[in-house]
């Protein structure tokens, strides 16, 4: 990308990621730096009891620290909230469990930097590449997935995806709306609510790099309960 290109950002909300941490930073700093654009990295600790924060003070990056744990959303607005004030304008979120593909970043800009998308949501079911994971998580998915398509009236096929990209724009709303827990099938319904356009484009996922999941078989199902409760919240609270 020329001098002329947009500013981008990359956040990383981080909760007890000390064993992946490196490896994310380190990949999605080489990936910027293939696509000509200058990293520039936002790791949010979200109140870690491990070594996460010890690890992330050596890499590069900007290092965000809460001093508890506030959920995902919660912690990934807070990196909106840095991003916005640094006026970036196109801003992309990356989990820092090692699952997302650090070298198809490019992919989820594209619709971006074509103005033909707000949100760019990576999905790892709009094709046959990679990891889906475990099949009680699919099975999770595909009730999310089902949800939105009923509130939206729109196909979503990874619902549950955190790899995304978006513009400004939505960035703005963000900063102010975001839900605070497990934000992102929510997110797609407040997006699409306020007129965003949301998109999905197939990416290849793997396995988490180290740590484990914050959603066990057993709260799944109150997860489930949870984010469909909040889902039509969103839908209520958005209606005009």
């Amino acid at each position: 990308m020329d001098p002329a290109s947009p500013h981008i950002a990359v956040v990383v909300p981080a909760y007890n990621e000390e064993e992946s941490i490196r490896g994310v930073v380190a990949d999605v700093h080489c990936s910027l730096e293939r696509l000509g654009v200058r990293p520039e990295i936002i790791v949010v600790n979200d109140g870690s009891a491990d070594g996460t924060v010890s690890a992330v003070r050596t890499l590069p990056c900007v290092l965000l620290s809460l001093p508890f744990n506030v959920g995902k959303g919660a912690a990934t607005q807070l990196g909106f909230r840095y991003t916005y004030a640094r006026n970036c304008d196109l801003v992309v979120l990356v989990d820092a469990d090692g699952q997302h593909p650090a070298n198809e970043i490019g992919i989820l800009l594209k619709p971006l930097l074509e103005g033909t998308a707000d949100v760019v949501i990576g999905s790892r079911f709009l094709g046959n590449r990679g990891s889906r994971s475990s099949f009680a998580r699919r099975i999770g998915i595909g009730y999310l997935n089902a949800i939105n398509g009923m509130l939206l009236r729109r196909r979503i096929t990874d619902s549950t995806s955190g790899f995304r990209a978006m513009n400004r724009k939505a960035l703005a709303l963000c900063i102010g709306e975001y839900p605070p827990e497990y934000p992102e099938p929510e997110a797609i319904v407040l997006f699409t609510r306020k007129n965003l356009r949301v998109t999905e484009v197939e990416v290849h996922m793997t396995e988490r790099t180290g740590g484990r999941s914050s959603i066990g078989i057993w709260n799944g199902f109150l997860y489930l309960f949870r984010t469909t409760l909040a889902m039509l919240m969103t839908v209520l609270r958005t209606h005009h």
